[in-house]
């Protein structure tokens, strides 16, 4: 079967044949139709990410398909079932094998390719807003880089949570992306960002996935008693936190991470993606997939990535 991986440390990633993979205990084989890119994707690439696998692996962290092949102890599902799965690996392929308590049942009328665009976005928004930074109706939230993979959707779920969304991004064409997904106000990212937010009452809750200088300004423009979530750092430079400004406004910086809940409560990931399917499924949440490409180009779909010249999210159909 067809697979973009990486063969070795340091080498760079390609489209491999690789054998079809065997489900072993506890998982199951799925025929992948559609796998979201993340920006993991090309931190993985260069070995910088926290969670990078050993050579050799296959990229791809979230998947939807059907299963094809059931394991040993495998009763909770059955051929033909369409699943969801954030894998955190193996997603770029025609086949993966999973472990079965990982999959999600997906609603008959969710589509595979918005499916592989919810899980960890929308996971990443829904799970940092309320269960970490529990963002109130009342509260302002300014969203950074509002019109990413990410950010697009920490927009569309602080207005489903009922707070005033500013959404900072670059450049008009996405920043109507932004507000056609809730944002009350626009700030384009040649704007000062601090006066601009200060103008409109500061922020109660910030979350940022830009980092660097942009950071810094959303921390100066943070409400007292404001909550910033650092959920990533597109910009390249990881901010350091004055802790001392966190003392005068009585602020909190809130870490996050979706893939270490995994790791040490599994239960609320799948929690969170049962509530997104199901708002998915009521129309209350649509996830905006700017390119659709077929697996031998998905070195394109990495570009679009790296070059941000994407909006929302990039899906692979093996």
């Amino acid at each position: 079967m067809k697979a973009y991986c990486i063969r070795s440390d340091g080498a760079v990633a390609q489209l491999c044949d690789v054998p079809k993979p065997e489900p072993g205990e506890g998982q199951v084989r799925v025929a992948i139709k559609a796998c979201g890119l993340n920006f993991a994707d090309l931190l993985m690439q260069k070995g910088t990410y926290q969670d990078t696998p050993p050579a050799p692996f296959t990229l791809g962290m979230e998947i939807a398909g059907v299963v094809d092949a059931i394991g040993p102890g495998v009763s909770t599902l059955k051929l033909g079932d369409r699943i969801a799965v954030y894998s955190g690996q193996g997603g770029l392929a025609e086949f993966g094998v999973f472990d079965a308590d990982r999959a999600i049942p997906l609603p008959g009328t969710t589509r595979f390719e918005d499916a592989a665009a919810i899980q960890i976005a929308y996971g990443t928004s829904h799970m940092a807003l309320d269960h970490r930074a529990r963002l109130q109706p009342s509260e302002t939230l300014l969203v950074t880089g509002a019109a990413g993979g990410v950010g697009l959707t920490a927009v569309e779920i602080g207005k489903l949570m009922g707070a005033t969304v500013i959404a900072q991004a670059r450049g008009l064409e996405k920043l109507a992306v932004a507000r056609a997904a809730g944002a009350d106000h626009l700030i384009d990212a040649s704007e000062d960002l601090r006066d601009r937010v200060r103008s409109l009452g500061g922020a109660d809750v910030v979350y940022d996935a830009i980092g660097g200088d942009v950071f810094k300004a959303a921390f100066r423009a943070t409400n007292p008693e404001g909550r910033l979530l650092p959920i990533g750092f597109a910009g390249g430079d990881v901010p350091q936190i004055p802790a001392n400004h966190l003392l005068v406004k009585n602020l909190t910086v809130i870490g996050f991470y979706i893939g270490g809940y995994l790791k040490f409560r599994p239960e609320a990931v799948r929690e969170s993606f049962g509530t997104l399917f199901r708002w998915h499924a009521e129309g209350r949440i649509n996830p905006h997939i700017s390119h659709v490409l077929p697996l031998d180009e998905v070195a394109q779909g990495m570009r679009l990535l790296k070059e941000r010249k994407s909006t929302g999210k990039i899906v692979i159909t093996p």
